[in-house]
């Protein structure tokens, strides 16, 4: 049984270890290394921070950061979701994604984006189940081991929030 409950601070050695996987996978972000715990939560909005739970395991994560810092923007974030490497194809990430909609909306945020690699199928999957639509691909967006990378830009417009 998969739990979602609000991150604390105490979690972060498993979130990190998490998310240097999705790094090792060369399919989930730019970055390189995973950031420490200040860098990391200074990245972040302070709330919409979600962790996935098996067995008292954290086996994933779920965050939001902010697009801009000019307060028209400030109902629009970018998200953040992984799922350690043993527990992918459990529906965990959708799981973490229907949590961090709602826990969105609770915040105000009318519009959700992600920017994901064309190869991450699954992740492509699980935020068009939830609403994302591909507004298009961002050519060569950055280089990765020196290899230009695209990103699919998808966007989530909220249907209780900012109408």
């Amino acid at each position: 049984m998969i739990t979602i409950r609000p991150f604390v601070k105490s979690d972060f050695p498993s979130v990190k270890d998490i998310y240097q996987q999705g790094i090792d996978s060369g399919e989930a972000t730019f970055q390189e290394q995973a950031k420490d715990y200040d860098v990391w939560n200074e990245s972040l909005l302070p709330s919409c921070r979600l962790v996935a739970e098996s067995n008292r395991q954290i086996i994933g994560w779920a965050a939001l950061s902010s697009t801009s810092n000019r307060c028209v923007y400030s109902g629009i974030a970018e998200v953040s979701v992984y799922v350690s490497s043993n527990s992918q194809g459990l529906g965990v990430g959708n799981s973490l994604l229907e949590a961090l909609i709602k826990a969105s909306e609770e915040e105000g945020i009318w519009t959700l984006q992600a920017g994901i690699f064309p190869e991450n199928k699954a992740s492509i999957h699980i935020h068009s189940k939830n609403g994302f639509k591909v507004l298009g691909i961002r050519e060569k967006l950055g280089q990765m081991n020196g290899i230009w990378r695209d990103i699919v830009f998808m966007e989530r417009r909220s249907k209780v929030v900012g109408l």
